[in-house]
């Protein structure tokens, strides 16, 4: 979706921050790009749009097929994508391809009109090279919506299940007209206890929706007029945790005396799921621990690492946590908290761990390296964790110079800081990203590639900052040894 690159050189530039281009702009700045009264010109229709929303983790991902027409007599360029302005500031990881093309990259997407009035708010999709007169794209739009499942009842018994609502609507909302389109929605069981039903409008269904197993089609609807909703609502089982991580701030430090890269990761755990209607009981607890029914608890944390990678650990505010289990042959790391983590419920970590550089790190010239790194690594559990904001910061040797960043992960913003630690003299380069609403399938997705140049002068910065300490060090002693402290006459 979006596609950065930062250029610094010269350590006096590296204390500056580095503007973001267009495909990479904050949202605060890009939400100025349209008027709070814009209409989208009607130059689009869709001829056929298919909606498909998976629901088998805690939070919807949807993606949406649409074949657009250009209806205008004029190349078209923009498309704009309509969501509602009650989750649009909770949409991630925004996609927009041509599907009919693997190699193609995907759209720039910009945003835009988000004013608090407005019901509606749109991203600006620019489509290369623009649509032709008559011509037809297919588009595959794909996003997760965070929190957008809600526990109901609010509160339950400790070992009781758990149902969730969620609201959306059976018209896919668009900016343009529709011709044909239907809703698919995928369940993770068949215990479906309310959902919303609507007239028919077909003759071949005698029902909206038509329901097989665990998967409900609302439509086919025609000719919907742009803009248009018709909200539905579900209820069904989920008895698993909600995971909301409100920060995650991910350090990687390379390394190239110790050849070494360490990660090092800080997590804040939110529990969205029921809360407890009652106290906790250790007792019952540990009496369904041999059967282990289904829970809305956290009770473990699995994280796949890449294998090589080694001296894990977990700590949290207390202190080192030792119920954790680590399987170096798979690279697997299995920790738990020190207590269940109930609806409602918090928990704060953290954990790092080492790895050889080599797994990393590729020299691409005399002086130049190439720093491949995963953008999001952490648990990967089966009902899914949403992350509300993520900070990265990769912390380059100190003197490396003329620094690229390369990434097709969606980004908010990017910038070059300072990181000081023991025995530097300038301190050492910093790359820091920025991201919001994203969720853990970006774990398999999406890598940090950042390009810098690393003079071998300044690989003898350190040893010669630490000589140099250590030479005042015995001059200072000698020269003090020198001076007189005695009273008196000589």
């Amino acid at each position: 979706m979006r596609l950065s690159t930062l250029l610094i050189s010269g350590a006096a530039a590296l204390c500056a921050s580095v503007s973001a281009s267009a495909p990479n702009a904050t949202r605060d700045q890009s939400r100025q790009i349209l008027l709070s009264e814009f209409k989208p010109p009607q130059v689009f229709e869709n001829t056929n749009l298919v909606r498909n929303v998976n629901l088998e983790k805690g939070y919807p991902r949807e993606t949406i097929n649409v074949v657009v027409k250009n209806v205008d007599k004029e190349p078209q360029t923009y498309y704009y994508l309509a969501f509602d302005a009650t989750v649009v500031d909770r949409v991630g990881g925004l996609e927009v391809r041509n599907k009919k093309s693997e190699i193609a990259e995907p759209y720039q997407i910009d945003f835009g009109s988000f004013s608090e009035t407005d019901a509606v708010n749109f991203y600006r999709i620019s489509i290369d090279p623009p649509l032709a007169p008559s011509a037809d794209l297919t588009l595959s739009i794909s996003y997760t919506v965070l929190s957008a499942l809600t526990p109901l009842p609010s509160v339950i018994e400790q070992m009781d299940s758990q149902t969730v609502t969620y609201n959306t609507s059976a018209y896919a909302i668009s900016a343009y007209k529709t011709h044909n389109q239907k809703t698919k929605l995928r369940f993770p069981s068949t215990n479906i206890p309310d959902y919303t039903t609507l007239p028919s409008t077909s003759s071949d269904n005698p029902s909206d929706p038509t329901r097989q197993g665990a998967s409900f089609t609302y439509g086919p609807y025609v000719d919907i007029p742009a803009l248009t909703t018709a909200p539905i609502s579900f209820r069904y089982e989920f008895t698993k945790p909600l995971l909301h991580a409100p920060s995650l701030q991910r350090d990687i430090e390379v390394s190239h005396w110790g050849g070494n890269v360490a990660f090092e990761e800080h997590y804040a755990l939110h529990n969205r799921a029921a809360a407890l209607k009652n106290h906790f009981s250790r007792v019952q607890w540990q009496m369904t621990q041999y059967s282990s029914p289904p829970t809305t608890a956290l009770k473990e944390l699995r994280i796949p690492l890449r294998a090589g990678s080694s001296d894990p650990y977990y700590t949290d505010d207390i202190g080192n946590v030792t119920t954790s289990r680590w399987r170096p042959k798979t690279g697997l790391l299995e920790m738990k908290p020190r207590y269940p983590v109930f609806g409602g419920w918090k928990y704060t970590f953290k954990m790092g761990w080492n790895a050889d550089a080599r797994m990393y790190l590729k020299k691409a010239g005399a002086e130049s390296y190439l720093l491949r790194v995963p953008f999001l690594e952490g648990p990967k559990m089966a009902e899914g964790v949403e992350y509300e904001k993520v900070s990265v910061r990769v912390i380059l040797p100190e003197g490396a110079i003329n620094i690229g960043l390369n990434t097709t992960v969606p980004i908010e913003s990017s910038e070059i800081s300072i990181h000081r630690t023991f025995m530097d003299t300038l301190g050492r380069p910093t790359v820091i990203i920025h991201a919001t609403n994203v969720v853990d399938e970006w774990r398999d997705k999406g890598d940090l590639l950042i390009t810098y140049d690393y003079p071998w002068t300044a690989g003898y910065r350190k040893p010669l900052t630490l000589a140099a300490a250590v030479f005042s060090l015995f001059a200072a002693v000698w020269v003090l040894g020198k001076v007189d402290t005695r009273i008196g006459k000589k």
